[in-house]
């Protein structure tokens, strides 16, 4: 019945070893430019405004803004596709940072990632609902936030679903905001294109007339705080680079693809967003956006036929700005989960969380994301005020760790073809991103920036307690393997399987010593009692092990040769072996199959596992290790099957985190 409920809601398991599941889950170019592009997209619908109105009464000057902003996208997507070849299997920032700065640079990027990505959402959400509630009575405001949370569990549904089938739901909405934005745009541009001439005139006139009279210091830190506090513009380019392995093959030329739709649709947008706000001479307008004001002018210059049909027309175009930034909350849905994943592969976090559902989706990691999506948007009663200020400095702190890693890398390899060229964007996306790092940090610190610095610093410190735990259980359990050796003697003939006799079978999880202890303790307690000797194991397919077919077949190769040193080891002791293997991405319903078949096979079975026992249990080591030893249990005995759990003793201060 649970299980027929969960496919209803979901959908039905997927096969992760059929050739048409990966094509199934996996993202052409033009749907990753979607699932992940729209969080950049999305951010022309305040990042340009920003850096406008940092300028003040200066605005000619955003003309060079225009042109900066449009450079930056390139700069940093290129730095990105250099990301997207060195790590093919997806990671971005966090692998960047592990691999060529350091485990503990690469822990603080993920951490920042994974913060970032939850603002992400929370932000988006709440953007798109003020923008919707701005087209309603202010008397309904009281219901903004129920509305947000309730939209965070949709999305969460829908990605519970799987990928392509959240972005296929979100497409109209995407593509519906490309189409309204370059329609205006480019009409805008257009319709204004003669006063050009004028304004790139004023922009010089204001600019020698600055440089004279404050200093042409002072006018560079005046483009260079307008410019930084822009840098929300950037944010959401490197969602490809954490996420090629979603890709389909051949990823890395899917991955540049997709970065190369984002990079001109964003600087396209947003450069020409800053050029609109020129040639149209917006101003600040209480309660509505430079977007809406810009965007109502155009519209009535088109002239739609009244004022009614124009103030529809700004309703429908506000509407998929609205729901471009909901689009864009998915994003955190699909980078949040990926980062986790990969940092959980590393230690730095559970271990659950590379765990993939029946859907072939990062269910934990998911799931978190939209729980602590929901606690933020709870505690700051859904005020993007208080959202910027937390979301500005994160994503510019992982950038800048990843063009470090960069420019490390090929000032290493300097053999290599086109090394100087590369050094020197990395070089220029270091530079551009630790000034925008610098500044934002300054500017926001005491408007609340200080905030997200301890979040970040807490995550970072659970991640280092949570890896040394790891560290110190899995140097105890390779202690107790060393401590086992192979039994003595070996005999050469094989014993025939007795399937009437008694039968011992050993659950077994990834670590040897877990099945050597087993056996040991079965033929100490009962010597000569039993004639059969099974092994079933269960590997659980998990983001480390779906990067590819190949990653697949040496999951299987390394499985099978456990297999063979098991087989091996009942030898030793006289007694005849066989063994069940399977994969799947549920362990436990993974094993309960098997099981069936041993015991259909083996009637006379007793089941036996290894269970790792801290001196003090504690709701950490109940969450840092998978208690599927203890439902294994439950579920067999439901199904008349005997199993007895043998306690592993850890350590005492290998259970401490």
């Amino acid at each position: 019945m649970k299980a027929a409920l969960r496919e209803s809601l979901l959908g039905k398991p997927l096969d992760p070893f059929s050739g048409d599941t990966r094509k199934h889950v996996a993202l052409v170019a033009f749907l990753a430019w979607i699932g992940l592009g729209a969080d950049g997209l999305s951010s022309a619908c305040y990042g340009p405004e920003e850096a406008f109105l940092a300028l003040g009464a200066h605005t000619p000057l955003s003309l060079y803004l225009a042109a900066m902003t449009a450079i930056t996208v390139f700069v940093i997507a290129v730095a990105y596709n250099q990301v997207i070849e060195l790590f093919p299997s997806g990671g971005g920032g966090y692998k960047v940072a592990t691999r060529l700065l350091g485990a503990h640079a690469g822990l603080v990027s993920g951490c920042a990632l994974v913060v970032d990505y939850v603002l992400t959402i929370a932000i988006s959400v709440a953007s798109g609902v003020d923008a919707l509630f701005s087209l309603v009575a202010p008397s309904l405001g009281a219901a903004k936030l129920g509305l947000e949370v309730l939209l965070t569990l949709v999305l969460l549904y829908l990605n519970l679903r799987g990928m392509k089938e959240s972005i296929r739901v979100l497409l109209p909405i995407f593509i519906g905001f490309v189409v309204t934005h370059v329609l205006l745009i480019g009409y805008g541009v257009l319709a204004h294109g003669s006063r050009l001439p004028v304004i790139v005139g004023e922009t010089f006139a204001e600019t020698r007339q600055l440089g004279h009279s404050l200093g042409w210091v002072a006018l560079a830190a005046l483009l260079l705080r307008a410019y930084s506090l822009g840098g929300g513009t950037y944010t959401g380019i490197e969602a490809v680079s954490n996420n090629v392995q979603s890709l389909v093959e051949p990823r890395v030329r899917t991955g540049k693809w997709t970065m190369f739709y984002m990079a001109v649709s964003l600087a396209f947008t947003a450069g020409g967003i800053i050029v609109l706000y020129l040639l149209w001479n917006a101003h600040p307008v209480e309660g509505r956006t430079l977007n809406a004001v810009t965007f109502e002018a155009i519209i009535g210059h088109i002239g739609f036929g009244g004022a009614a049909m124009n103030q529809a027309a700004l309703v429908v175009v506000l509407a998929f700005e609205a729901g471009l930034l909901l689009v864009a909350a998915n994003t955190g849905f699909l980078g949040g989960p990926a980062v986790l994943a990969n940092m959980a592969v590393d230690s730095w976090m559970p271990h659950q969380f590379r765990n993939l559902s029946s859907r072939l989706v990062t269910q934990n990691g998911t799931v978190l994301m939209a729980i602590a999506a929901v606690i933020v948007l709870l505690i700051t009663g859904g005020s993007v005020a208080v959202l910027v200020v937390l979301y500005s400095i994160n994503v510019f702190l992982t950038f800048t760790l990843s063009l470090a890693g960069l420019v490390r890398y090929w000032w290493r390899h300097r053999e290599e073809g086109n090394w100087l060229t590369r050094l020197a964007l990395s070089l220029l996306g270091f530079a551009v991103c630790g000034g925008i790092l610098i500044v934002t940090t300054v500017e926001k610190f005491t408007e609340g920036g200080w905030i997200t610095l301890i979040i970040t610093g807490l995550v970072v410190a659970a991640g280092l307690g949570i890896r040394h735990h790891y560290n110190m259980v899995t140097a105890s359990v390779e202690r107790a393997e060393a401590s086992y050796p192979p039994p003595a003697g070996h005999v050469e003939a094989r014993a025939k399987l007795a399937p009437d006799r008694p039968t011992a079978a050993f659950i077994i999880g990834r670590n040897r010593c877990g099945l050597i202890h087993a056996s040991r303790a079965v033929l100490a307690m009962w010597p000569g009692f039993y004639k059969n000797f099974l092994v079933i194991s269960a590997q659980p397919v998990d983001v480390r092990s779906y990067g590819g077919d190949q990653a697949l077949e040496t999951l299987k190769a390394d499985r099978l040769r456990d297999m063979e040193f098991y087989q091996d080891l009942a030898r030793r002791n006289g007694m005849a072996s066989k063994y069940y293997l399977g994969f799947g991405v549920d362990g436990v319903d993974e094993l309960v199959k098997l099981c069936r078949e041993a015991r259909a096979e083996f009637p006379n079975i007793v089941f036996f596992a290894s269970k790792l026992v801290f001196e003090h249990d504690t709701w950490l080591t109940r969450l840092l290790h998978n208690q599927i030893v203890s439902s294994m249990q439950r579920r067999l005995q439901a199904e008349g099957m005997q199993m007895v759990i043998l306690p592993m003793q850890v350590p005492r201060r290998a259970g401490k985190a």
